[in-house]
């Protein structure tokens, strides 16, 4: 995993470059690295990116508040994925149509809001990716596996739950916002965290995130983008 969150500019796990409508690029204004998301910066102030798009099936398990979600979301159908996603707040994720709705307001077929159950999903290809999001609660049903290339689930976990750890064992990437002291202990069991990496999630910030995978422990920034504030509001660890 250690290729998949990279310095800006460094040609290791660089992704695809994908095209995108002009006018949602300008919704939503991103920074990208050739199709890869540039989740926040680093403790020098480095861009700090994710392959999250890529020619494998990818798992991507965020545990924190909704704002994160809905920005890897936004970032992602900034460099041209489908974004489908199933949750039982629909009202909470319509940020994305705004975002990608044509210039008469109309909402765009690259984003679709759904309910909780299964669906026919767009069939995913280098050239128009899939991120599908599953907002489900704290232990969800894995109705969307990535089962094929270019498609990407990820798992939103409003907090830790002790039935979520084969969820998260099976993700390739997890993004974790700052944990209670109870979950922090949970977290380290499930990742075997020695006790300075425990307590590091306990007291990360608002705007702080830590990028866990195989061989990688990356603590990063979110960085916003004024568009971005427009529609998701400051950065912020709860919903």
């Amino acid at each position: 995993m250690s290729s998949r969150v990279r310095d800006a500019g460094q040609n290791a796990g660089v992704a695809p470059e994908f095209t995108v409508d002009p006018a949602m690029l300008d919704a939503i204004s991103p920074s990208g690295d050739r199709g890869g998301i540039v989740l926040g910066s680093g403790l020098k102030g480095e861009p700090l990116t994710i392959s999250a798009l890529r020619s494998t099936p990818t798992r991507i398990v965020l545990v924190g508040g909704l704002y994160l979600a809905r920005q890897v979301a936004l970032r992602a159908m900034a460099v041209g994925a489908w974004v489908v996603v199933a949750t039982g707040r629909p009202a909470a994720w319509q940020v994305l149509s705004q975002a990608a709705g044509d210039r008469d307001g109309r909402p765009s077929p690259l984003v679709q809001i759904r309910r909780l159950s299964p669906v026919e999903l767009p069939r995913p290809s280098e050239d128009a990716p899939l991120l599908v999001v599953t907002d489900g609660g704290p232990t969800p049903q894995d109705l969307f596996p990535p089962r094929s290339a270019w498609q990407t689930t990820v798992y939103v976990l409003p907090y830790l739950h002790p039935q979520a750890g084969a969820t998260a064992n099976a993700a390739d990437l997890v993004l974790m916002q700052r944990l209670p002291a109870g979950q922090a202990e949970l977290a380290a069991r499930i990742w075997r965290l020695p006790p300075q990496m425990m307590r590091q999630l306990t007291t990360l910030k608002d705007d702080q995130v830590v990028a866990l995978g195989r061989n990688l422990w990356r603590p990063l920034r979110l960085v916003t983008t004024q568009k971005e504030q427009q529609l998701l509001g400051p950065v912020r660890r709860g919903d």
